[in-house]
């Protein structure tokens, strides 16, 4: 895994530290990582994602405005493991006059997904777990940013991480009521390996762990047939991407005679409308979770 200009200059900057300034702001770059980092430092430095509800970080383009905002943030979060596709470059880029940290980094390449030789999977949120330690380590990062308040931002991600356990522990419950044979779970993208790990789900989707990444005709009758012969009754849509590649599959199964429906969506990259259940990281793990288990529950 290439950390190119990213750890080389973040390093520099822990070395010097900054001076803690109230309202001070750190630019993030998903509403995943705006609420991880809020929940981390609280009202000591002001947190603004530069991409909102239902955006799909894959595709993301920057705009002036978000190109304006990174040059004058304090300090910059992005996910890395190119989460953020071609704009992860151009983040490198800006370490080298900005402290830029790419949180999923943070864990060793061991905890990782390797989906390709020295590729990995940049989900780690859907893990609570592992989205707790990727918060811990972060809260000590900005605490060798911000020497004044390290105290305060551990001890805030370690009350989190509290709530985190309560959410895993849920989850576990939760999915025990689907039979282990019908714990399949077949999305867009391969977005959720992490969480199929932690939870004994089977996963598949039709493109790799970047919805940037290109399939055929030849994937969709795969899965169709896939999906047919083990008699798997439930699609799933994602909320930051296109439902019809989905109905291609769903089109294949029913030409085969089978029976198959789309439900969800299901938040993958993005949070819900700032507001909603989903608007939140606990909530939205809530409600996919709630989902996949209507979804793949035996229907009467």
């Amino acid at each position: 895994m290439s950390r190119g200009w990213g750890v080389a200059a973040l390093l520099c900057w822990l070395g010097a530290g900054l001076v803690a300034t109230w309202g001070a702001e750190i630019v993030v770059t998903t509403s995943i990582l705006a609420d991880g980092v809020h929940n981390i430092v609280g009202q000591r430095l002001q947190v603004v994602a530069l991409m909102g509800a239902g955006v799909d970080p894959h595709l993301y383009k920057p705009t002036v405005r978000d190109v304006r905002r990174l040059e004058q943030a304090r300090v910059i979060i992005a996910n890395g493991l190119k989460l953020e596709g071609k704009m992860e470059q151009a983040l490198r880029r800006m370490a080298r006059r900005t402290p830029v940290i790419f949180a999923a980094e943070l864990i060793p390449p061991q905890r990782l997904r390797e989906v390709a030789p020295g590729e990995y999977d940049p989900h780690v949120w859907l893990d609570p777990q592992l989205w707790a330690e990727v918060l811990r380590r972060l809260a000590d990062t900005l605490g060798q940013l911000f020497p004044l308040w390290r105290e305060e931002f551990q001890a805030r991600a370690q009350r989190y991480a509290m709530q985190l356990q309560e959410l895993d522990g849920w989850i576990q419950q939760q999915l025990e009521r689907i039979p282990p044979p019908q714990r399949t779970l077949i999305t867009v993208h391969e977005a959720f390996g992490y969480f199929g790990r932690r939870y004994g789900v089977r996963t598949l989707a039709l493109q790799g762990v970047s919805s940037a990444s290109e399939f055929g005709l030849a994937r969709v009758l795969q899965l169709a047939e896939l999906v047919h012969t083990r008699g798997i009754a439930t699609l799933f849509a994602e909320s930051s991407t296109p439902v019809r590649a989905l109905e291609g599959v769903a089109t294949a199964v029913r030409w085969r005679g089978g029976r198959v429906r789309i439900a969800g969506p299901l938040y993958t990259d993005a949070l819900g409308k700032p507001g909603s259940p989903e608007g939140s990281y606990l909530g939205m793990m809530r409600t996919n979770v709630e989902r996949i288990v209507h979804g793949l529950l035996p229907q009467p």
